[in-house]
């Protein structure tokens, strides 16, 4: 009642098991669908018998990584756990769907034995790539198994795994692809046809084109992926949509999508059910089989976000007054410093390596530091998996792409629960000339709708540095955006470094530069310099303006409440849209906490701006020191 080793022949005995654990497997499929009148059988049917293969195989007797992309197949993931004795099977098809069930429409990490939870396509598959890699960063010789549908191949982000694997040689990586050759609403041929074989050939990948519905050839065809040390394996399985049901095999025989995502009505399930009944000798040997299982997966965990993990931070790096630069390079060196004591710190990139400065640490540690090329996507997905294997992986790229690009795929690393650390510049008007397509004044707020991920906002090269050895050492996702154009070093009054040796950064810290009586001037990122600016022009003419500087639009602490109750007057000023940022989270918040201010005015990016350096755009934008004098006197007078 096992299967032999990879290196063996399957015999009549195994093949024989194999064909019940599929049989059993399509009966729980259609009960669940039956219970839930929801789902997607056509696929679940079309795959299951490639992931019966896989874990029964392969998987049960090793633990090795599996990730499934097309994660709609859900019930065939389910009904095998099932079957190796992971999951209870009755419970599966009496909650799949339901409230308050972990058997979700899409496979997702809260049940044990998925490594990384799917939904919109494309995502899983490179997520599946960064665990390969990450393995090969650990020295180990496990494989790491991947299957994704057909039409998921028209997914852009497929193409840009495709590359990455085949340049980083990710060999232990082995693909199923599930070829049925119909998606949601039509055959291939008809929505978008495609020649999948031809795509993964030209990218370098090394193709195995198998049956997959015969249990032998699919197992020659492991065997032949087990085999290569050079290439990423996928294994193109030729399926029939709704195999082992005739009512919908007959539909899938010529490529009509009607059962992608179609429940049976009870009628036709129970007519389906009928034959995929089992004898007693057959669940006798399913039990036998179940107590030979030699892996089974642990409860999944989920630290708490924003807890501590082991990481060396090391020591601050210290900007004087005298240091002309850019936050960003101040990102690169800490990052290169938080390398040097953790093994387990890595950088991604995306063509953009000199602009968002983590050259500074590739030069040093180039095996730790991963270009997806122009590959935004990609790379927050595979940076997902990664992390997921133990690693601290950094990923950098421009704030547009970062928050407009990659949103999704970030968003799937929030619901994943992931430790990605985001650090993207070139944010805001300060980005400059490059124009409207590049001024990323809308990012924070793509981010906020996420429940595991942390936005933050550096003001200068210090708060820079502390902050990336925060995040390092902090679990959970994090987006910290910074400006390209460089800023002064803040200081105390008595011309000190206000970010000094003594200064400790925790999330969503709000620092209060200057005491003021007459308004509250809060201000972020690039902008906290403009504040600064006008502050000292107030203060000349007589206004006392306390300057409070907020490093998260998420959180805000004690001592900018204690700022707003003291004056009741509140200007916020940021780089970034006026409608999706501090200012509005602000409002938000002080509502909450029913504290009632006189006047309340926000200053940020009110239209999209054209070329110019940062301090002509922020003249333009009406966010300059002299603006924001302006807007003091008005609300003060």
């Amino acid at each position: 009642m096992t299967l032999p080793d990879i290196a063996m022949d399957l015999d009549e005995g195994h093949v024989s098991l194999l064909k019940t654990l599929s049989r059993s497997c399509r009966r729980t499929i259609i009960s669940m669908l039956k219970k839930s009148q929801s789902g997607h059988p056509g696929g679940s049917l079309s795959a299951i018998d490639y992931l019966v293969l896989l874990y029964a195989g392969i998987i049960g007797k090793t633990g090795e990584k599996v990730v499934v992309s097309n994660g709609h197949i859900s019930p065939a993931v389910y009904s095998i756990f099932a079957e190796m004795g992971w999951v209870k099977k009755d419970e599966v098809i009496e909650k799949f769907r339901q409230i308050g069930s972990i058997f979700e429409g899409h496979v997702n990490r809260h049940v044990p034995g998925v490594f990384y939870g799917t939904g919109p396509l494309g995502a899983g598959v490179s997520a599946a790539a960064g665990a390969a890699h990450a393995t090969l960063a650990q020295g180990k010789k496990d494989k790491v198994y991947a299957v994704m549908g057909d039409g998921e191949a028209q997914e852009g982000q497929v193409y840009e795994m495709i590359h990455y694997a085949k340049k980083y040689k990710l060999s232990n990586l082995i693909l199923f692809v599930d070829y049925n050759r119909v998606q949601l609403s039509g055959s291939l041929d008809e929505i978008m046809p495609i020649d999948i074989p031809a795509e993964f050939s030209v990218g370098g990948w090394r193709v195995i084109e198998t049956d997959g519905h015969d249990f032998r050839k699919m197992w020659g065809a492991l065997r032949e992926a087990q085999d290569e040390t050079e290439k990423p394996v996928v294994i193109i399985g030729y399926t029939i949509m709704g195999k082992g049901v005739p009512l919908m095999e007959k539909d899938g025989m010529v490529f009509k999508s009607t059962w992608h995502g179609k429940a049976p009505t009870p009628a036709e399930a129970d007519e389906a059910l009928k034959g995929l009944e089992l004898t007693d000798e057959e669940n006798g040997a399913l039990e036998l089989f179940r107590s030979t299982v030699g892996w089974t997966p642990e409860n999944p965990v989920f630290p708490d976000d924003l807890s501590s993990v082991d990481i060396d931070t090391g020591t601050p790096l210290l900007y004087g007054p005298n240091d002309n630069t850019d936050c960003r390079t101040a990102y690169g060196k800490a990052l290169l410093d938080l390398a040097r004591v953790n093994k387990n710190i890595f950088a991604f990139t995306a063509d953009l390596a000199d602009s968002v400065k983590t050259s500074i640490m590739k030069k040093e540690f180039p095996e730790r530091h991963f270009d997806a090329g122009i590959a935004e996507q990609h790379m927050v997905s595979s940076a997902g998996g990664f992390s997921l294997s133990g690693f601290v992986p950094f990923t950098s790229t421009f704030g547009v792409f970062a928050s407009s690009r990659a949103k999704d795929q970030a968003r799937v690393n929030d619901i994943n629960r992931t430790n990605v650390k985001m650090v993207s510049t070139h944010s805001g008007l300060s980005v400059g000339e490059d124009g409207p397509t590049h001024q990323a004044i809308d990012d924070m707020g793509s981010f906020l709708g996420f429940f595991h991920t942390y936005v933050i906002e550096p003001a200068d090269p210090n708060h820079c540095d502390r902050i990336i050895r925060y995040i390092a050492s902090h679990y959970g996702n994090f987006y910290v955006r910074m400006g390209r154009h460089k800023v002064p070093v803040l200081t105390t009054e008595k011309g000190g470094i206000f970010y000094g040796d003594d200064y400790v950064y925790e999330f969503g810290k709000c620092d209060l530069y200057r005491q003021g009586l007459d308004i509250t001037l809060i201000a972020s990122g690039s902008l906290v310099h403009e504040a600064v600016s006008a502050r000292e022009q107030l203060h000349q003419i007589g206004t006392s303006v306390e300057l409070v500087i907020a490093s998260s639009p998420q959180k805000f602490d004690e001592t900018l409440l204690d700022s707003v109750k003291k004056t009741k007057k509140v200007v916020v000023v940021e780089d970034h849209h006026y409608r999706t940022g501090f200012g509005s989270q602000l409002a938000r918040f002080l509502m909450r906490k029913g504290i009632r201010v006189d006047r309340f005015d926000t200053m940020g990016v009110t239209e999209y701006q054209l070329s110019g350096t940062s301090e002509e755009l922020y003249k333009s934008a009406k966010l300059s020191a002299e603006s924001i004098v302006s807007k003091v006197l008005d609300i003060v007078r």
